[in-house]
């Protein structure tokens, strides 16, 4: 599997000296010449001379700021000092003062600021800043208090600026007619907020390089070649032995009742509770560590403590290994979701791994297959046991292979998650070692071996269907002569595919399938061609799939499973939200199949109805009770509409869904909305300006608009769906922490921050209602939104050009 590669330069070889430009003032009070005043720190220690600048204001309110540059008058001016130079801690002091009023001669303190000169990464900032300055005399903003709307409209004004930047240093791509429209809009919508910003902001261009400027230390060899005289510690590199004496000494390791005994006072008790509470994601502190090893004993009522503790132990001390895997069966019984944690690539010592194992045992066959897609992937995990070419399986591979023989619904989804694998790193002998035990454990049984032969029709009949689609791409002709020549293939009875032996469908074992209707199949227009097969099941049902070759599904299908788990968990929490999950398989690195729903698009639904979904709803759903206020729609369906638009707001913007557009937004004819196509997720969006979470203002007008009644029960659905999920963050963190080296574009992508961004969505440092009024603020955030409108309505005439 390729590695990605990121480049860039340490800051200690960068001997550039550090030039800035001060470009304009951006204020409603700016007069039209300030003074300013810049000088270099490290901490209290000053880096340079003082620079003294004249700045302007903006010239022109629709002016951007990425145009400003050309348009300043000051020069770029050199500090003496170069990049190499800097410490981590490098940061300007700049201070404003404007004429004053009643002599010129005499200049009035405005305000100052501090701004560092490498961001939160410790990368050199670089190109346009935008940078604040305060202690301002507060009676500005106190006699000139904004509104929400007014306050709206500077968060996205600032929004806009920041991606501007990010445009211009090329972190976004630019995309020739869409940066002219986009530009334009900014420039209108700015200078309509321009007289609501009361804090300065000075714009400064920093000098800019064609690659990131990473922080570094010169870095000096520990043990150097000696000349005469010189000596040197060859254990310098080593621990300490008098702190590894003084760790095991606070560890106090004694099995005696003293720490038996040991009970935490009332401070100490509030101290745990609150490391308890951290997620699993969170680091420990040494301190921490610590504190839960004096209070094992005492910690073991508490399962949720084991995670914390099993964290706490020193695993290269055998003694302190001991003790702490001695503990382990005398624990209060942890849960499923803290067992899953455990199988996580933090916890190598196999002795945890299968008490972890151990407790999946308790688990549900149904309960199971909703986290079996990261068990196959904890096997990564695993260390193996044994000599030779054969080593014994892991106790996680035996259990999976043990309910898969004995549950065929869990035995059809292993075999195809291993083949996956298996064709996606033929390399890697761990996937193909599984998948041996499962048939050899298979075929000691009738029962088992009767499985190994429907799995083995069932490879082979997804490889048929992969020809067919191969078939029909490459058959030359228009869509029309596509779907004739799909339909005949389908019809010619050499080929078998309208009658066959009854054959569990991969995509949902539950179903069989004997065959497939020809006249109901067709080719969508896509890039792909994927198919829509309809297949004719043994109890007369009709099951339709769309089947797509040349797609990786993956990441669509862990995105369907991690709803279908949310969707259980709210159930649970007696929160039915109607959303109807559908089914994603992949059945290899390219190819794959997706339950088809019928229903139709958003952007369908708005140009055969003349912009409205409620008249959509009302055809398919009417209400015959006049004194209903459903707006003439059947109560179910509009339920049905409210609810599914609530839970998929929420878990799409909790799993960071990108990419929204109305063309993968749909409803059903009763009232069902889904979302389709997730090929960006975990915050990853192609287009500008893209809010947290997608909601329209079609989707709001179809509850009847703003000041609707069911506008206000959705928005207390997503209250209750967002704080009821927040209560499992755990369990959604564990998984994602076993995903972080699946092949999935998006968790690859940066791997190391993907449980960290998941988590930030969770905001589990707020308390419930603080987490509630910024989800309140997301709403109206998204729902308001100026570019998503804009992006939709040229998606669609890019959708209308191509057909």
């Amino acid at each position: 599997m390729d590695k990605l590669v990121f480049s860039y330069c340490p800051s200690s070889k960068v001997n550039a000296k550090f030039l800035i430009k001060v470009c304009f003032l951006e204020w409603q009070d700016a007069l039209d010449t300030h003074l300013c005043t810049f000088q270099l720190f490290s901490d209290s220690e000053p880096l340079s001379l003082v620079q003294r600048f004249f700045v302007s204001k903006t010239p022109n309110k629709s002016v951007l700021p990425i145009e400003l540059s050309r348009f300043a008058k000051n020069n770029w001016v050199n500090f003496e000092i170069s990049v190499a130079e800097f410490p981590a801690n490098s940061h300007f002091l700049i201070s404003m003062w404007k004429p004053s009023l009643h002599d010129e001669a005499k200049y009035e303190f405005v305000g100052n600021a501090k701004y560092a000169l490498f961001d939160e990464n410790k990368l050199l900032r670089q190109g346009l800043q935008k940078i604040p300055i305060y202690n301002l005399n507060d009676e500005i903003r106190k006699s000139n208090p904004l509104t929400s709307v007014e306050s709206q409209k500077v968060r996205e004004l600032e929004r806009f600026d920041q991606l501007l930047f990010k445009l211009q240093l090329g972190d976004i791509p630019s995309v020739a007619w869409l940066d002219e429209l986009s530009l334009t809009k900014i420039k209108s919508f700015r200078s309509s907020c321009i007289p609501l910003v009361h804090t300065p902001h000075l714009y400064v261009e920093f000098l800019q390089f064609s690659f990131p400027i990473l922080y570094q230390n010169l870095n000096y060899s520990n043990i150097y070649t000696p000349v005469f005289g010189s000596s040197f510690d060859l254990e310098s590199n080593f621990d300490s032995p008098a702190e590894l004496k003084h760790r095991r000494l606070v560890r106090s390791q004694r099995n005696g009742p003293l720490d038996r005994d040991l009970k935490p006072n009332s401070k100490i008790r509030k101290e745990l509770e609150n490391i308890m509470s951290y997620p699993p994601s969170d680091d420990l502190s040494l301190e921490e560590k610590d504190l839960i090893w004096k209070f094992r004993y005492y910690l073991t009522r508490n399962k949720k403590a084991m995670t914390k503790f099993l964290k706490s132990v020193m695993w290269s001390d055998s003694t302190e290994v001991n003790q702490a895997l001695s503990l382990l069966d005398s624990w209060t019984q942890i849960d499923i979701d803290d067992a899953l944690e455990l199988l996580s690539p933090s916890f190598k010592n196999s002795t945890v791994r299968a008490y972890a194992v151990s407790r999946l045992e308790t688990a549900s066959n149904e309960e199971l297959s909703l986290y079996l897609l990261q068990l196959v992937q904890a096997l990564r995990y695993d260390i193996p046991t044994g000599a030779g070419e054969n080593p014994k399986p892991s106790p996680l591979a035996s259990f999976l292979v043990s309910r898969a023989v004995s549950s065929p619904n869990i035995g059809n989804d292993l075999y195809w998650y291993l083949v996956v694998e298996i064709q996606d790193e033929p390399s890697n002998k761990l996937f193909s070692s599984v998948m041996f035990l499962f048939q050899q454990e298979l075929s000691k049984s009738t029962e088992g071996r009767a499985i190994r032969e429907t799995l083995a029709t069932q490879a082979k009949f997804i490889e048929k269907l992969l020809r067919l689609s191969k078939s029909v791409q490459a058959y030359r002709g228009t869509r029309i002569k596509k779907i004739e020549y799909l339909k005949s293939v389908l019809m010619d009875s050499k080929h078998h595919f309208m009658n066959f032996t009854a054959l569990p469908l991969p995509l949902d074992p539950s179903v069989n399938v004997v065959g497939i209707v020809p006249e109901a199949c067709t080719v969508f227009k896509s890039t792909m061609q994927p198919l829509r097969l309809v297949f004719k099941c043994q109890d007369d049902r009709s099951y339709p799939i769309i089947f797509k070759n040349g797609d990786d599904l993956r990441q669509d299908q862990l995105v369907i499973q991690i709803l279908t788990l949310m969707d259980k968990l709210l159930k649970k929490e007696k929160l039915d939200l109607h959303l109807k999950p559908y089914r994603i398989l992949a059945t290899g690195p390219t190819h794959g199949a997706v339950q088809f729903v019928p229903s139709k698009t958003l952007a369908t639904i708005l140009a055969e109805y003349r912009g409205s979904v409620l008249a959509y709803l009302r055809e398919h759903n009417p209400d015959n009770d006049l004194n209903s206020n459903t707006y003439g729609i059947h109560p179910e369906a509009m339920d049905n509409y409210i609810r599914s638009c609530a839970g998929y707001c929420v878990i799409t913007y909790l799993l960071g869904v990108g990419d929204r557009h109305l063309d993968n937004l749909l409803i059903t004819e009763d009232g069902h909305f889904f979302h389709a196509d997730f090929g960006y997720i975990l915050g990853r969006d192609p287009k500008l300006f893209s809010p947290a979470m997608k909601l329209s203002k079609e989707m709001v007008e179809g509850m009847g608009g703003y000041n609707s009644p069911f506008y206000q029960q959705f928005k207390s659905y997503c209250y209750t769906t967002f704080t009821a999920l927040r209560k499992s963050s755990n369990l959604i963190l564990n998984l994602f922490s076993l995903m972080v080296d699946a092949n999935i574009p998006d968790i690859k992508f940066d791997k190391d921050k993907v449980v960290y961004k998941v988590k930030e969505r969770f905001c589990l440092q707020m308390s419930e209602s603080d987490a509630i009024m910024y989800f309140e603020q997301l709403i109206t955030d998204s729902v308001s939104a100026l570019f998503p409108q804009i992006i939709d309505r040229m998606h669609n005439l890019a959708q209308y050009m191509r057909s």
